[in-house]
């Protein structure tokens, strides 16, 4: 039993009893949760940008930075321990893509990284479950192996569940 805390550009995964994987003040950035029920298999992603193009050493390096490379490590982790290769078993959910310190939508990197994860989703002819997206606020998450409950967290928001 072990807490995982996934920084940016950050992935982890788990089918340990117990577990449970965290990721902490998601802005812009957009965490996609992958769950796979009949393994209790648990992933996360910490994107923080959507397209590898600008920087592929850092892709390489840390490939959970990118929607485009950072979706796909996950996928590849989660077939690995969850022995299911159908990705449409797998349950999607998304927390983050906020607009906090960009104000005037000069860069909208959150809503970029939403589009392009979905797009991406949407390739493999997979969908969003449930998502938490958008607004002004950071959200914080947490994703229990036992149960796949996810509860986010926000500063003078306090938490609920997605």
């Amino acid at each position: 039993m072990s807490t995982i805390i996934l920084g940016v550009g950050d992935l982890g995964v788990s089918n340990t009893p117990g577990d449970v994987i965290k990721t902490l003040a998601l802005g812009s950035c957009v965490s996609v949760v992958m769950l796979e029920p009949l393994t209790r298999s648990v992933g996360m992603v910490h994107v923080a940008l959507p397209d590898s193009s600008i920087d592929r050493a850092k892709a390489m390096a840390k490939p959970g930075y990118f929607a485009d490379t950072g979706f796909f490590a996950l996928l590849d982790a989660m077939k690995r321990i969850s022995c299911v290769q159908n990705e449409k078993c797998f349950i999607i959910k998304m927390v983050g893509g906020a607009q906090v310190l960009d104000p005037n939508n000069t860069f909208n990197i959150g809503k970029r990284n939403e589009l392009a994860l979905k797009k991406l989703l949407w390739t493999l002819g997979m969908g969003v479950r449930a998502e938490d997206i958008g607004g002004h606020i950071s959200r914080s998450i947490a994703v229990d192996v036992d149960a796949g409950r996810i509860i986010i967290t926000s500063a003078g928001r306090g938490s609920w569940e997605l």
